[in-house]
């Protein structure tokens, strides 16, 4: 049982670049909430992981746009993860491999205005949704929104963690390369880049423990009277 009552239709942005920490903290307040959590980065995550097993290249837009059309029909996206051929895939999607696949489809316009209604039909009954262009494109009258940031040394350093866990084989100096030049790219591409929303509170992370972004979201949803 959660310990907050959110107003009916809740929908909490909260976006940021890799590493930043959102998805943990879109978890945790959603837990908090009892609110769905989307992780849009995932979705992305699973169609590029797709695109490649299928052998496509992935700098072939009309290729990986026909592609996508049968992977979004196929795959099953639930708050627990996405379930592919009657199996949860989700454990596949998380390598550094698949996160330069994902953020490659994700600056292709046509696949971005194709899942745009996909995000936002889930969104309807309230949610915690986090990505990237969550704030600005697929929720842009969002009733909360946050934009999470953090140095790219300390978004490199939680990562490196991450993989720690996996025996994944990379230095914190690759993963620090790893996340300006996927910055460069969701920031620089021409359709739903990077940035913050106007209305968005930005929280900068990186000297706080995730306890304290989360009693942060939660001060400002309550003084909003959008929980109580």
């Amino acid at each position: 049982m959660s310990e907050w009552i959110p107003v009916e239709g809740l929908r909490i942005a909260i976006d940021g670049p890799s590493g930043s920490g959102k998805g943990t903290i879109a978890t945790m307040v959603g837990k908090a909430l009892g609110l769905v959590v989307m992780d849009t980065g995932l979705l992305y995550r699973f169609l590029g992981w797709r695109v490649n097993d299928l052998g496509i290249d992935l700098n072939d837009e009309p290729a990986v746009v026909a592609a996508v059309d049968s992977a979004v029909a196929e795959m099953d996206w639930r708050a627990e993860g996405i379930f592919f051929e009657n199996r949860d895939c989700t454990p596949l999607l998380r390598g550094e491999d698949v996160g330069a696949y994902a953020s490659k489809v994700a600056a292709i316009s046509a696949i971005r205005k194709q899942l745009l209604e996909l995000q936002r039909k889930i969104a309807a009954s309230g949610c915690v949704m986090d990505g990237r262009d969550i704030g600005t494109v697929v929720l842009p009258d969002a009733e909360a929104k946050f934009f999470l940031t953090a140095s790219h040394r300390e978004r490199a350093r939680r990562r490196w963690v991450q993989l720690q866990q996996s025996d994944a084989e990379v230095t914190l100096d690759q993963i620090v390369d790893d996340l300006k030049a996927r910055d460069a790219r969701d920031s620089g591409r021409d359709c739903s880049p990077l940035e913050r929303a106007k209305d968005a509170i930005e929280i900068d992370s990186t000297t706080m423990r995730i306890d304290e972004v989360v009693d942060r979201i939660l001060a400002v949803l309550e003084r909003r009277r959008l929980i109580s």
